[in-house]
């Protein structure tokens, strides 16, 4: 199946755009590999340090040429979904070991869960850990003993953080190792019925956390399609997990086999063998267009928006919100898995999963089957469905039609005949909008603006009954310059309930919404941010504001002279400089970039051609 003519043109584009950063980024990868075990190039005494305590791993770290692995860990047993990877480094280096070679735990990266800190002030540093966890990746992987690594990750920032460190050391091949997802527990559908409800006044807290801990009930990742479970996915058509290992539930055979021929993989595929796969190779401008392609196809967690040109900057590419936006618009959309949906992705799973959706995908010309896996093959192979025979792991094909076309569909019969994922623009800047969950009736609005300063305090509005008719939820005062972009999830039960009174209402914010936007507009990670200020913080209480997610467009209705002359206001952040360790990040919040450039703090003056460019547009 040739490529789809738009698949096609915006990779070339992003090639094009990208070619002296890539080229550099690749020159440096290039002079970075070598020849033999990298522990050989140590001098005796750090070799002796890197041994010291290796036990019987030790006669071949010294004097063997088998290949050794850096496990680098995100495990912790406060995360359900990091919870089973406690003994995955036992695993690792005995199956190392078993193929002539060896793997050392090379460090671990703090994991802060999103559904522990939202709404709370420990959120303001959740964006900024996905720079931290890359910074210890690359600290983790600077001992330079390591012919591969494998990267032991799941939730929202921690895969991102992962793969941005790793790729500064791209000359490796490196496997992402899941954990799976926890088996389903309580309907997504019926948690949200009564978090709308206690929103309401009309359920008690002990019948709130009934309900949410029946739904987070085991170990494993949380079953909706946030975003953690779509960073799964992402490794998946990047091809950097071995076929179909994204949603095996933890503590299962196939879990731990899996787990095994990663381990297998990675020494197969290092410098040291014949199928040598560094990351850099893999991660190109084909699989960042496939990664996009993948988010639309299956109604992504709007966070991606940020992590994948975060990414891609990582290996030298450079993307935006109109790459995503035209893949989108041409991409259908196979899976509804809530908050798209009723399923979660167990379901999807057992529906025929990604390889199901991969496989259609590659059939329409939506993905590029030609890239450097890490499982040996191309993308059409990372559709395989592992399975276990008796006590060997095998793949096999998925169904060849969807097993519950009710949460999976195929090409020819999607959904929608887009993705979920908008580009918004106009007077008031650029923003991202995903659609996948919303009705057509809800996509548009022209509403007089709410304007807050936080979360907070709209919902003490809400809970004092002033937010009555129709009207847009101004909150500023949220980019990752002003308080690290924190996730603003505690605004969902509101304003569904309001919406579902039968009141127009939508939200515009500098902010962040959730990997599990739901069914209320939300024009978001608005950009240039308030902080800096931007038109976001022109608005006022009472301007008309229009938003249109059909045409990709917002902007407040205010006379042209009137808007240019007013003085943005001004915000008061004093409050989220200190407590619960927001005074260790203030050089984050001073470095960081735009939304759309990622909200990094980590390339700082090497990306003001990048800001130039989209200025200039």
């Amino acid at each position: 199946m040739a490529l789809h003519p738009t698949l096609d043109r915006v990779t070339a584009r992003i090639a094009e755009r990208s070619r002296t950063l890539r080229n550099d980024y690749l020159a440096r990868m290039d002079a970075a590999r070598h020849d033999g075990p990298a522990r050989a190039r140590l001098g005796c005494g750090n070799l002796a340090h890197g041994f010291a305590a290796s036990g019987v791993d030790k006669p071949g770290l010294r004097g063997g040429r088998g290949g050794n692995i850096g496990i680098v860990t995100a495990y912790n047993d406060m995360l359900s979904a990091h919870q089973p990877m406690e003994q995955y480094p036992t695993l690792i280096r005995a199956a190392a070991r078993a193929a002539g070679g060896s793997a050392q735990v090379a460090g671990g990266v703090p994991a802060m869960c999103d559904g522990v800190t939202q709404g709370r002030d420990g959120m303001e540093l959740s964006l900024f850990s996905r720079d931290a966890i890359a910074l210890a990746t690359a600290v983790s992987l600077s001992h330079d003993m390591f012919d591969a690594a494998l990267l032991l990750g799941v939730c929202d920032k921690i895969v991102p953080g992962l793969l941005i460190g790793a790729l500064s050391f791209g000359h490796l091949p490196v496997i992402f190792v899941p954990a799976g997802p926890m088996t389903s527990g309580l309907p997504n559908k019926e948690k949200a019925a009564v978090r709308q409800r206690y929103a309401e006044g009309l359920a008690t807290r002990e019948e709130l956390l009934e309900a949410e801990a029946a739904s987070y009930h085991g170990p494993g990742t949380c079953t909706f399609y946030g975003t953690a479970n779509s960073n799964q996915m992402l490794m998946e058509v990047m091809g950097l997990h071995l076929p179909g290992s994204a949603f095996v539930n933890p503590g299962t055979p196939l879990r731990d086999a899996l787990t095994v021929a990663a381990t297998e993989q990675a020494l197969r595929i290092s410098a040291l063998g014949d199928d040598y796969r560094p990351l850099a190779r893999t991660v190109d401008e084909k699989a960042i267009a496939n990664a996009m392609v993948g988010l639309a196809a299956t109604g992504g967690s709007t966070n991606h928006a940020l992590h994948l040109v975060a990414i891609a900057r990582a290996a030298g590419l450079l993307i935006d919100w109109d790459d995503l936006d035209e893949l989108s618009r041409v991409t259908p959309l196979l899976a509804r898995i809530y908050p798209n949906g009723g399923a979660d992705v167990n379901h999807f799973q057992a529906a025929g999963g990604l390889g199901f959706a991969i496989r259609e995908l590659i059939d329409a010309g939506l993905l590029h089957p030609d890239i450097a896996c890490v499982h040996g093959g191309d993308l059409r192979r990372q559709a395989m469905e592992p399975h276990m025979d008796d006590l060997a792991l095998r793949w096999r094909e998925p169904p060849a039609a969807s097993l519950d076309d009710t949460v999976l569909r195929g090409a020819a019969a999607p959904f929608d005949r887009e993705g979920g994922l908008r580009r918004l623009q106009g007077n008031l800047g650029r923003a991202v909008a995903k659609i996948s969950a919303v009705a057509p009736e809800f996509r548009t609005i022209e509403a007089p603006a709410r304007v807050f300063d936080s979360q907070d305090a709209m919902l003490h509005a809400f809970q004092a009954g002033a937010l009555t008719g129709d009207f847009v939820a101004v909150i500023r005062g949220q980019g990752p310059r002003a308080n690290g972009m924190p996730e603003l999830h505690k605004l969902t039960p509101a304003l569904a309930v309001m919406q579902d009174r039968g009141q127009r209402v939508a939200l515009l914010t500098d902010g962040r919404m959730s990997g599990a936007s739901g069914k209320v507009l939300a024009a978001i990670h608005v950009s240039p941010e308030a902080a800096d200020g931007a038109p976001i913080a022109r608005v006022r209480d009472g301007d008309v504001i229009r938003i249109d997610a059909d045409a990709g467009t917002m902007d407040a209705r205010v006379d042209a002279a009137e808007w240019a002359a007013r003085t943005p206001a001004t915000l008061a952040l004093a409050g989220n400089r200190f407590g619960m360790g927001r005074e260790l990040f203030g050089l984050m919040r001073a470095q960081v970039g735009s939304a759309e450039q990622g909200a990094c703090s980590l390339f700082g003056d090497e990306d003001a051609a990048h800001a130039a460019r989209g200025a200039a547009r």
